[in-house]
């Protein structure tokens, strides 16, 4: 079978095709939850922002011009932003909250070493700048190309290289310290 762009799914569902919006929302709505989470760092306001994107999406299906920007990249930028809107209305970020590890073969100890992990990293992003917050999740957690991110961001290509390396060396400075905390050897 034949896998469909973003684009030509996007189109279909503006026509009517409730198939196409169930893979499209299979293919996009991880992403968007991920985004989401790292930028906010609670997992219920990430579920809502990523909800409310998904939901954009599909009210600008009907006037979607195809070939102007990616489905991905223009649903990147609507996360951000919501991300950032949410930001202004709720001052206060809960850090506690972190994705749950998933069910199969990690043991209690792995859980909790990873939860650790995954708590000391969501800790670490949230000390960073907003924008750099942004280019780090999109380049190293998402791993979308600097070309990519300065377009979803409105930025030049040398800005995201500026802020995903500032954004780098502070999440290293922030965690090097606890390196055996966390499970890492001497390596």
């Amino acid at each position: 079978m034949i896998q469909l762009s973003d684009d030509a799914l996007l189109v279909l569902f503006a026509n009517g095709d409730g198939q196409a919006a169930r893979e499209l929302t299979a293919r996009l709505g991880p992403r968007t939850f991920s985004v989401a989470l790292r930028v906010l760092g609670n997992r219920v306001e990430a579920e809502d922002v990523a909800q409310e994107a998904m939901m954009r999406l599909w009210r600008v299906a009907p006037r979607w011009e195809q070939g102007r920007a990616k489905v991905s990249t223009w649903l990147y930028r609507v996360t951000l932003n919501l991300c950032l809107d949410f930001k202004r209305r709720q001052r206060s970020v809960d850090l506690d909250t972190v994705p749950e590890p998933e069910d199969g073969g990690p043991s209690v100890a792995e859980q909790l070493q990873n939860r650790s992990r995954m708590d000391a990293l969501q800790e670490a992003l949230m000390q960073l700048s907003e924008r750099q917050r942004q280019a780090v999740v999109l380049r190293h957690i998402e791993e979308l190309s600097n070309p990519e991110i300065a377009g979803i961001m409105d930025i030049s290509v040398e800005a995201v290289e500026s802020l995903t390396a500032r954004g780098k060396r502070a999440l290293t400075s922030a965690l090097s310290g606890r390196r055996a905390e966390l499970g890492y050897g001497d390596d």
